[in-house]
């Protein structure tokens, strides 16, 4: 496992604390609100707000939440005002890192990925500086304990999926991001269940980072994580199994 899958492994493991929660469901409003606002409140002719309202009831957020989050996009109710941006940067050992935000104070939030950084052994670096080494992709997580790998295999790829790998306890299918929704309809009509879903920033090489590199890069990739401001977080990282195991206690 390497960068983005072996990343949300470790958070997968890690106890889902109240605090944890609330930020998670924070992240989730914030998306959907700007999906809303961007393509309109029909998810049917909204892909980015249909990815934003399965994402929202799968952290089982209630359903007045997820409309009244809708509402504000469209404008029938009142929301703050917010700006997408992306930081780039690098961690321990050189790992690449790319930071998805949501923010009605972008001043607010580079200083506080940039504290994040200089804490954490990293440096936030300038735009284009790690974003030409990772590509968009779907990524679609099935719990792989549930079904057999061979028709899953056969399912995804016969539905459209570009590659299909098992990671841990997972399988996760990879598609473009104009097939993503497609794919994942193929496979509900086959009674596969998706178990999570998502676009993510995936690394085209990664870093292998061992010891302390390892230990560090984990410290700041979760201090990234914890902010309010901050989306997503991808990195290039590779990390041995042994190691992993560690980062998930």
């Amino acid at each position: 496992m390497a960068g983005h899958s072996k990343w949300k492994q470790i958070k997968r493991k890690k106890a889902v604390t109240d605090s944890r929660r609330a930020s998670a469901w924070t992240k989730l409003i914030r998306e959907v609100t700007i999906a809303a606002k961007a393509g309109g409140g029909d998810p049917g002719g909204n892909p980015r707000l249909r990815l934003a309202i399965d994402s929202a009831r799968a952290a089982n957020m209630p359903k007045d939440n997820i409309e009244r989050a809708i509402k504000k996009g469209t404008g029938e109710l009142e929301g703050a005002d917010y700006q997408e941006l992306t930081y780039e940067g690098y961690g321990p050992g050189g790992a690449a890192i790319l930071i998805e935000a949501t923010t009605d104070n972008p001043n607010r939030t580079v200083a506080e990925v940039r504290h994040a950084f200089s804490r954490n052994s990293g440096n936030l670096g300038a735009t284009n500086s790690v974003a030409w080494m990772f590509d968009r992709k779907g990524q679609i997580y099935i719990d792989a304990a549930r079904y057999n790998e061979d028709r899953t295999l056969d399912a995804a790829l016969e539905s459209g999926a570009e590659d299909f790998a098992r990671e841990g306890d997972q399988y996760i299918v990879t598609t473009t991001p104009v097939t993503f929704h497609a794919v994942q309809d193929a496979l509900k009509s086959r009674s596969i269940e998706v178990e999570s879903a998502e676009l993510a920033m995936i690394p085209q090489n990664t870093v292998k980072l061992e010891g302390a590199d390892a230990e560090r890069l984990i410290k700041l990739l979760d201090a990234l994580e914890e902010l309010d401001d901050v989306s997503k977080v991808f990195s290039n990282f590779d990390i041995d199994s042994s190691q992993l195991a560690e980062a998930e206690a």
